[in-house]
Order: C-alpha cells, then structure tokens, then sequence
C-alpha cells in the first residue's frame, strides 16, 4: 500500500479523492494529520501552484505528496476567479461568500460559460525532479442561483454542459465521472501505475 500525503486539511477534498482513487493500493492522509500548515499559492498558473503545495506537504512530512490546484474560470470575468478561486471573496473567505461574490459579478450577464480546471500533481519527495502532473476541465454555465446540498466550492452554481442539474445536486459518484478532478484523477491513476509501480486493489 503506496502512502500518500494530500497537500490539504480539507476533509471533503479527502474524501473525494480517496473514492478517485479507490481502484489504487494508496493510503491517502492529508497533510494536516502532521500538523503541516497550508502553503502559499502565490503563482500565477494552476500548474506552479499544485507543484509548490506538493513540495511544501513533502517537505514537512519527508513522505511522497499528492497536490491539485483547481478553479473555475468564467470567460465574461477574463478567466476569474482562475487561481483565487478559494480566495475570490478575500483570503478568509467561505464557499458561500465566494458563491455571493460570482454572482454578484455576474450580474445582468447572460453568457455565463465557464469551466472548471484541475491540475494533479504527484511527488515521490521533494526535490523529486520528475514529477507527475495530470489535468482535467468540465466545461459548463454558471447558474443564477445556488441550487443543491452536495459537493462543495462553486459546486452549487456549476451546471456541467449538457446536463440539468449542479453539480451540487449530484451524487458522489456521478459526480466523480465527469467532473475535473474525476478526470484529473484517472489521468494521474494511470501515471501513477505506469511510471510508480502503484498496484490495483483486488476486485
């Protein structure tokens, strides 16, 4: 069993990453259960910042790392909020005060596309000069209004292409199947077995 530190002290984001991985022989652990503290995300890419969490939860744990930075990007906003996603309301900011701010920016638009982005990147230490990056998009609309229970994030604002519901107000599972970090997930499974050795769990 291959142990991983997740570069976060979100419990929702553990969970759903440990279901994504739940085909792989990974003990997932986030980075809190040593104390360690969140890492700035001071870069301008998506890609800078999951390699400067991964290095920082390696750096203070001494055990392999696992990091996403992910957003959503909304092209009447020039990409905002981008990579201040979690920070789009201010640094202290909640999701719902994030979910007001959209909105708020948002109003009287009527082209409301966006698309979530989820950039993965794995490390067996900290200066590992090899790293695994995997990314995953879900294109889809920001709704007027927050609708749903589940998920987390602009969960309850996104509606995927195609579908009429938030993601919100889907299960875990479906979810999972189309979302970007599902698909960020199973890019960087498959990079994890071919270039780390990672096993299968036994069906």
């Amino acid at each position: 069993m291959k142990q991983l530190v997740l570069a976060s002290g979100n419990a929702g984001k553990l969970a759903e990453f440990g279901a994504l991985f739940g085909s792989l022989q990974l003990q997932l652990a986030a980075q809190s259960d040593w104390k360690v503290a969140p890492c700035d995300e001071p870069a301008p890419s998506f890609v800078e910042n999951a390699l400067a969490k991964a290095r920082h939860a390696a750096r203070h744990t001494g055990l392999p790392a696992l990091a996403d930075d992910s957003g959503l990007c909304v092209a009447a906003l020039g990409g905002d909020p981008g990579v201040r996603s979690a920070r789009f309301a201010g640094d202290a900011a909640d999701d719902a005060a994030n979910n007001a701010q959209l909105l708020d920016r948002l109003h009287g638009v009527a082209q409301r596309q966006a698309h979530f982005v989820c950039v993965l990147v794995a490390l067996r230490r900290v200066d590992d000069p090899e790293p695994l990056i995997a990314h995953g998009w879900l294109h889809g609309v920001v709704a007027s209004a927050p609708l749903g229970d589940g998920g987390f994030g602009y969960d309850p604002l996104f509606v995927p292409a195609g579908a009429q519901a938030t993601l919100a107000q889907l299960d875990a599972a479906a979810k999972n199947a189309i979302s970007h970090r599902g698909r960020a997930a199973a890019q960087m499974a498959r990079l994890l077995q071919a270039f780390w050795g990672v096993e299968a769990r036994a069906s």
